[in-house]
């Protein structure tokens, strides 16, 4: 995993672009009322259409808020837009509250109460709500109430240049390289910042979930980072049968076309509603390519109308979607500067160093390594399974973060040199190696201690950060233009359902054909 010298030498040339990474956060937060309990309130008016707004919609349910930054070339850019949306938020949640962690707590035992995310009376809205009664049906909605960080990274075009990448097709193809070593590697992500080593009991009713108690509302494994990663999360037996290959954008795509185009027994027996309510998008392994669970995407800007897939296809990889980042349930925002720029680190790794071609046998070692870091991760003497054989937790995070020194320095260098804000967060990330209590996880374990359970913990939390949101400065300006961005969007969306001509059928037959 080390760089070759003839890397490092082009990393410390002048203007290649290392200060013009470009980044972009997706966050997930729960509205839940003043006792803690899952909001039954439709989306707040004030914030706009759901459909349309650029920075606030909904995920899988209606109190399920998505905040979407922008594109920036730098962590505090990215950040600050964050803060103002969270900022407007606030202003429009009343006595609600955002949980502030990735797991979720009271839920009510009739999983029918987890309301769907509603989009309005176009046909496109109700494909998005017809794709989450899908997703409900397919897996329960109380998994889908999980949330978490998206972190959307792409390389700037002067960095393209400098590696020789000057082509589509070989930056496509050096994306690629980068999501296989991804993979390989997340399970350090998982440990580093992984935050969700516990559970309400109310999220495991029915479940058999191999949690020990650790006191009646709370269950956990000591160990644990990121349960949300694990069984109790993203897993999916008829997803996994698909076993997706990351060596090319055509071996990707034949994988994913599979899932989207053939039958699953289980899903094809799921019936219409007595109403005759669409239960699912479509009978397949896949509704559509959104479905498919993952620590990172390779993704493309879509056209109007355009399947992700076929935008993959025809204009190769843009970005890429770092998806396994749990809340941080100690950060106002969900996430920090110091994760952010560790995550820009990691990723260039990812990107320069040597990726071999995955396999079936590959990929398997990389799914029992993340369900090992998942549930043991701060073990003592836990073991992953490499390359060469077995190999110890600690020892591999050592040497990736040993890896990542000359890139964070040259980071650094490229931010002008007056500061070592790469190289500090990188000694963070070697600190937490060193000395597990320092992870989010444990912090968590430590603070439910404290406080008397996890949801205790996290309404501590809610509370705080809704004080902190509630006093945080927001220019005027952006206040107006987040105002105005909200109002236009209800009239998009009016403008939407005016111009459909379609009945629903046959806008469905032509939202899911494939080319």
């Amino acid at each position: 995993m080390q760089l070759d010298t003839t890397t490092l030498n082009t990393l410390l040339q002048p203007d290649i672009g290392l200060n013009a990474l470009l980044r972009g956060i997706e966050k997930e937060s729960l509205r839940v009322r003043a006792d803690g309990a899952l909001s039954q309130r439709p989306h707040p008016q004030g914030m706009g259409s759901t459909l349309t707004h650029r920075a606030i919609t909904t995920d899988f349910s209606e109190a399920q808020l998505e905040l979407i930054t922008g594109v920036h070339a730098s962590p505090e850019a990215v950040l600050q837009e964050l803060s103002d949306v969270h900022v407007f938020v606030q202003k429009h949640l009343g006595d609600e509250l955002l949980w502030p962690s990735s797991m979720p707590c009271i839920l009510a035992a009739d999983q029918a109460q987890i309301p769907l995310g509603q989009y309005g009376s176009s046909n496109i809205a109700q494909a998005k709500t017809v794709y989450r009664r899908g997703l409900g049906n397919r897996y329960g909605r109380l998994m889908q109430t999980i949330s978490g960080i998206h972190y959307n990274f792409s390389v700037p075009d002067a960095l393209w240049q400098a590696l020789g990448k000057t082509s589509q097709d070989s930056q496509t193809e050096a994306y690629f390289g980068l999501i296989r070593n991804f993979r390989r590697w997340s399970w350090l992500l998982l440990y580093l910042f992984g935050a969700a080593p516990a559970v309400c009991r109310s999220f495991i009713q029915g479940l058999d979930h191999k949690l020990d108690q650790f006191n009646e509302g709370t269950y956990y494994l000591p160990h644990a980072t990121s349960l949300r990663m694990g069984r109790l999360g993203y897993q999916s037996e008829a997803q996994s049968a698909l076993d997706v290959s990351y060596n090319s954008v055509a071996d990707y795509s034949r994988s994913m076309r599979v899932g989207l185009t053939e039958s699953y027994a289980d899903y094809q027996a799921i019936q219409p509603a007595a109403n005759g309510e669409y239960p699912q998008l479509n009978d397949a392994v896949l509704q559509i390519e959104n479905e498919f669970y993952g620590t990172i995407r390779p993704k493309r800007t879509t056209r109007s109308g355009e399947r992700p897939l076929s935008a993959l296809n025809e204009r190769g990889v843009e970005y890429v979607e770092v998806r396994c980042v749990d809340l941080n349930p100690f950060e106002p925002l969900g996430i920090n500067a110091e994760q952010i720029r560790f995550c820009d680190t990691f990723l260039l790794l990812c990107l320069l160093a040597d990726s071999p071609p995955d396999s079936a046998q590959s990929r398997g070692k990389l799914a029992r390594n993340q369900t090992r870091v998942v549930e043991r991760g701060r073990e003592p003497g836990l073991q992953l399974e490499a390359d060469a054989g077995l190999m110890g937790l600690r020892e591999w995070a050592s040497a990736l973060l040993e890896a990542c020194q000359p890139i964070a320095a040259a980071l650094d260098q490229a931010h002008g040199g007056f500061s070592n804000n790469y190289q500090h967060s990188l000694q963070q990330q070697q600190a937490k190696v060193a000395r597990p209590q320092l992870t989010p996880s444990a912090k968590v374990i430590a603070a439910m201690a404290t406080r008397g359970s996890f949801f205790k913990f996290t309404m501590d939390q809610a509370e705080q950060v809704r004080e902190r949101l509630r006093t945080t400065a927001i220019d005027p300006a952006t206040l107006q233009e987040l105002e105005q961005e909200s109002a236009a969007s209800l009239v998009r969306q009016a403008e939407i359902e005016v111009a459909d001509t379609q009945t629903f059928a046959e806008f469905l037959e032509d939202y899911l054909a494939l080319p």
